[in-house]
């Protein structure tokens, strides 16, 4: 198996142990210096520097909906540049606000981690008008 096979599979094994909460497996996962960046103009959008800042990041998308956040992946596949791309459905309920709208993610890895992680999402008007 290749880098990129093995990166697609760490990717699959993200979403799950996201989606369960699992912080030993995201741990063994993203790199100590991970970004993350989250696209629009509500409160929850901007970069979040370090897996630390990250992770609190991921912790607001699940603590600020009362757990029925999820990221429900539809494909994985490797760029031709090195780039991991997950395409997923993102579902929860916040507010008497329901989200519902797809996102593709497009994860950097060094050193065998996710070093990167960038969201981009097909509707974000409906993004950002839910966490506002």
């Amino acid at each position: 198996m290749n880098d990129s096979e093995k990166n697609v599979e760490k990717v699959r094994r993200g979403y799950a142990a996201f989606n369960q909460g699992d912080m030993k497996t995201l741990t063994e996962l993203f790199h100590d210096n991970a970004s993350w960046h989250t696209p629009g103009r509500s409160p929850i959008a901007g970069d979040h520097k370090g897996r630390d800042a990250t992770f609190t990041q991921f912790g607001r998308y699940g603590g600020e909906t009362s757990g029925t956040f999820k990221a429900v992946l539809k494909s994985v596949a490797a760029g031709d540049d090195g780039r991991i791309i997950g395409i997923h459905h993102n579902t929860a309920k916040r507010k008497g606000k329901q989200l519902n709208v797809d996102c593709c993610l497009v994860f950097e890895f060094k050193d065998g981690k996710v070093i990167d992680g960038k969201e981009f999402f097909y509707d974000l008007n409906a993004w950002d008008k839910f966490w506002s």
